[in-house]
């Protein structure tokens, strides 16, 4: 069933408004017409099963059947930081990172990203990533399109790892057999010593094409993050953060894990 999300103002106590780009997309390519039922979320706290009374391509009204639960939303609350791939390699991140579950997205600049970073350019490219993100949510039924931030710097970065339960840092050398850790052992430790609520943040820190360097490392774990590795195979700077993602779901019990 389709599914569309609204700002909160939107959604009434008994109907629902649907404008601008999704009432086109709805009337023009999906041929909504009086009658239809989809499901309408808030992006917050409210979901809900509606039926069409009045459909333009400018405007929407539906009225509200039943209220669903919003139980769609992962325990955990990952947020994939990763460091500025060249092309629209983001994109791809962010699309199948919000269709598995990510919370949110940090781009941030590294020592070996290959693009070069554009201040110019960031609130456009936040607003398409934004846009990717909500019609993945929208095609997996989430309850929630999850927040792109802005670009940071290398040093803001490091700064933000007091504001997570669990900090991971994917470092390829960690992924050989005779050095480090994986994510299973890492998440695993960190549960039994900690203290923190069953529904803990954490940031999941992916490099670019060129990796990280020794001197990013070390500073990371000097911050409080726990170096990871993703297997003993070289992963694209795409697939890091997707795999990682994955694994901590796993971890969590969203997929049938621990």
């Amino acid at each position: 069933m389709q599914r569309y999300f609204v700002a909160a103002e939107q959604f009434g106590n008994s109907d629902i408004r649907i404008i601008g780009e999704d009432a086109h997309h709805a009337v023009r390519v999906m041929r909504t017409k009086p009658g239809d039922k989809f499901i309408v979320s808030d992006g917050q706290s409210r979901t809900a099963l509606v039926a069409v009374r009045e459909a333009t391509p400018m405007l929407i009204r539906a009225e509200i059947l039943e209220m669903l639960s919003a139980d769609t939303e992962p325990s955990w609350a990952i947020t994939i930081a990763q460091s500025l791939p060249k092309g629209d390699k983001m994109e791809l991140v962010i699309q199948k990172g919000t269709e598995i579950g990510a919370y949110a997205f940090m781009p941030f600049q590294s020592e070996r990203m290959i693009v070069q970073y554009d201040g110019k350019k960031e609130a456009k490219r936040i607003e398409r990533w934004t846009k990717i993100a909500k019609e993945a949510a929208e095609q997996a039924h989430r309850n929630r399109i999850p927040s792109i931030e802005p670009v940071h710097s290398w040093r803001e970065l490091i700064q933000s790892f007091g504001s997570y339960d669990l900090v991971l840092f994917c470092f390829e050398r960690e992924g050989h057999a005779a050095h480090g850790r994986g994510i299973r052992s890492a998440v695993r430790e960190w549960i039994e010593r900690s203290d923190s609520a069953s529904e803990p943040s954490v940031l999941l820190i992916v490099g670019s094409e060129g990796g990280f360097t020794d001197r990013e490392a070390n500073e990371a774990e000097a911050a409080g993050a726990v170096m990871v590795g993703l297997g003993r195979r070289i992963l694209r700077t795409e697939t890091a953060g997707i795999v990682g993602l994955t694994c901590l779901l796993y971890e969590s019990g969203e997929m049938g894990g621990a």
